[in-house]
């Protein structure tokens, strides 16, 4: 199980914001940064304060990624 932070990010796009500038303006440390770019675990008050400042919900943000060991778990 993962997620995948790709819905911030075209948000960023779309708003003509870099991660650094998001970063900054939140006061985010680079780990946590980077955490997001590899899909792993951040608090939920990282979450809320990019849903506050952006004004969004936190299925805005990011998307479930299922990983499957075997392949053959991702055939309906």
């Amino acid at each position: 199980m993962s997620f995948s932070f790709n819905p911030l990010w075209k948000m960023l796009i779309d708003k003509g914001m870099t991660k650094e500038a998001l970063r900054i303006e939140l006061g985010l440390s680079p780990s946590t940064m980077a955490k997001m770019g590899k899909g792993e675990y951040v608090s939920l008050e990282v979450l809320h304060r990019i849903c506050q400042y952006f004004n969004c919900q936190p299925g805005d943000l990011l998307e479930y990624v299922s990983i499957s060991k075997n392949s053959s778990d991702n055939v309906p």
